[in-house]
């Protein structure tokens, strides 16, 4: 299997959660121990971690950075961190920490110039834009609110300045269950060849993770289905080894 599979800790408080369509008052605690659960991952092989600080995302600044220093000092996994990123400082907050790449979404819509300055300044490799669409518009401010921004449009503006991943998130399969969206990621990859787009919210099965395969999808990220038991550690490991 060629896409990579990157596993998501949700944290709120420091403790790995996972909420239902981005909603607060719907979470599901599922380990008071991130680092222990990051650690079962490298153990099987994989080699990058989705990690989003919900804390942050609400507070409009990263909340969770020893958890995150935590993380990277037990293993040696390449971290993407997103939630709150909405300055210099907590930039460079997030990759001292020990992330290697940091998710910028709201920032993108809000200050779309900053962003492109990150993006020369700290490297495609650096920098990953969290689109995450609600009702086709991308969300923000975790994800509370809604811009007049398609994904498409932020996404085309972004490439022509160098942008090389994007992480788009269907919120209203987000922690569902029910299966991503098949159309719309198949659509942004075929029309943004030189971006890996990055699959996240609804994953069920191991048969998503063998379809998007074969549709030609890079990256895809798996939470609540590893939670609930749906895809085990020793799927993932199958599926690594098939890689």
């Amino acid at each position: 299997m060629k896409i990579e599979i990157i596993p998501a800790i949700d944290i709120i408080g420091g403790q790995c959660v996972r909420l239902t369509q981005g909603d607060y008052a719907r979470r599901t605690v599922y380990s008071s121990d991130p680092v222990e659960i990051a650690r079962s991952y490298e153990a099987i092989g994989i080699r990058r971690l989705h990690v989003v600080d919900l804390d942050g995302a609400k507070a409009a600044a990263p909340q969770n950075l020893d958890t995150l220093r935590k993380i990277a000092t037990a293993t040696k996994l390449d971290i993407q961190y997103g939630g709150g990123i909405k300055s210099g400082e907590a930039l460079e907050a997030v990759l001292e920490a020990g992330a290697n790449r940091a998710i910028c979404g709201s920032i993108a819509i809000t200050e779309p110039e900053r962003f492109e300055e990150w993006l020369a300044a700290y490297g495609a490799g650096h920098i990953i834009l969290g689109a995450d669409t609600k009702g086709g518009k991308v969300a923000i401010n975790g994800w509370l609110d809604s811009s007049e921004t398609d994904v498409q449009t932020i996404v085309r503006r972004f490439a022509a300045h160098g942008l090389r991943q994007v992480i788009c998130t269907d919120i209203s399969r987000d922690g569902m269950l029910g299966g991503p969206n098949f159309g719309l990621y198949s659509t942004l990859q075929t029309e943004f060849p030189e971006v890996d787009v990055t699959v996240s919210g609804g994953i069920a099965s191991q048969d998503d993770l063998v379809r998007l395969n074969e549709m030609g999808l890079r990256s895809v990220i798996v939470g609540k289905a590893i939670y609930e038991g749906r895809i085990t550690l020793k799927d993932l490991e199958k599926c690594l080894q098939n890689g």
